[in-house]
């Protein structure tokens, strides 16, 4: 049994649990720069950690956001927390290190989304562990990971035909694709209005991902992407990076020239961006939460919420990976059921800023 007698409490410092999150295998929305842009859009943050004499071995990020009327508020973890799930006891000692921070903030629930994969033996633990199912999920429970460590003719040898077709029509056609600086923010928040206004999709304000350009790209964990053609802007993304691991989080598209195929080139672009960097895996970030064989028999059929969406990144390849989902740990039962019942009624999201953020893409 693992000895954990010399580990301490600690709040760490941003920088410090920053490292500890790129090091250690975690997820960018586990980092400080998240949490900051969270905290600018009606969030607040904080981290807690245990530590041995000089080194971090486990903690999270914790996000918080008020309930109505004053009545105390949400905690949620996003991806994490960063521990050694096999490790119980450290698993038992985190949580309690959690809930404290948790109740010290009159968090009526927590809510996480851990970043491991859906196997029963995980559901029952966290059910051991005073977890439910949430009814509500903020992040995508299942996507497409495409593996970019191979060389780049054997990456686009693994790509569905049409898809690898596609790409070389956008480039025989002469659309090109070039990072973009700040001074582009402007044209990417009009295509991201002009999707919005198409597919009737919710997005973003402006100033959120204008933010986001400010926090990740400078530091080099993300990129803005353009594909133009004869200098006009037809489509772009946000691609973010950390360790191993990219995520395609946001794009948009213009309706004009739409048979050049603009946005192929573009998803392939940024997976060169990403294997520049060191990653060997290419996260689509969200697609229908369906199994393999639904999802097969029906890409051809629905183009309802993200079946369109589906049908794009299928074509890149990837493996078809489910999270374990969002689960709840509740503190004040009468409040959980009083919010429970409330966005039942309203339909509206945990977070009104991140709603439909797997369905921001450049694909239909």
């Amino acid at each position: 049994m693992p000895d954990h007698r010399m580990n301490h409490i600690i709040t760490p410092q941003e920088g410090t649990w920053d490292a500890f999150v790129a090091t250690g295998g975690g997820h960018i929305l586990q980092t400080p720069a998240w949490g900051q842009l969270k905290a600018a859009f009606g969030w607040s943050y904080t981290c807690v950690a245990l530590a041995d004499d000089s080194d971090l071995v486990t903690g999270a990020q914790i996000l918080f956001r008020p309930l109505p009327l004053g009545l105390g508020t949400i905690a949620y973890i996003p991806k994490g927390p960063l521990v050694d799930w096999e490790d119980s006891d450290r698993v038992a000692t985190l949580w309690r290190v959690i809930d404290a921070a948790a109740r010290a903030r009159h968090a009526a629930f927590l809510k996480i989304e851990p970043d491991i994969e859906d196997n029963p033996i995980w559901r029952e633990r966290l059910t051991a562990m005073g977890f439910r199912p949430s009814p509500q999920t903020l992040q995508p429970p299942r996507t497409l990971v495409v593996d970019i460590a191979p060389e780049e003719e054997a990456i686009l040898g693994a790509m569905k035909p049409k898809t690898r077709y596609n790409i070389g029509l956008a480039q025989r056609k002469g659309v090109t694709v070039r990072q973009g600086s700040a001074a582009d923010l402007r044209t990417f928040n009009r295509l991201m209005a002009e999707t919005a206004q198409r597919d009737a999709f919710a997005v973003h304000s402006p100033a959120y991902y204008e933010l986001a350009y400010r926090l990740f790209v400078p530091c080099g964990r993300a990129a803005l992407l353009l594909a133009e053609y004869a200098g006009e802007a037809l489509a772009g993304l946000m691609v973010f990076a950390l360790g191993r691991t990219a995520w395609y989080f946001y794009g948009a598209s213009s309706d004009r020239h739409r048979n050049l195929m603009s946005t192929y080139l573009l998803q392939w672009e940024a997976m060169r961006w990403a294997r520049a960097r060191g990653c060997t895996a290419y996260d689509l970030w969200g697609v229908p939460d369906a199994d393999e064989a639904t999802l097969e028999a029906q890409f051809t059929e629905r183009n309802d919420g993200l079946w369109g969406v589906y049908r794009f990144k299928r074509g890149f390849g990837g493996r078809l990976v489910r999270s374990i989902g969002a689960w709840d740990r509740v503190y004040n039962m009468p409040l959980y059921w009083a919010y429970r019942q409330y966005i039942n009624r309203r339909g509206r999201s945990l977070d009104h800023e991140t709603r439909g953020m797997a369905r921001k893409t450049p694909e239909r």
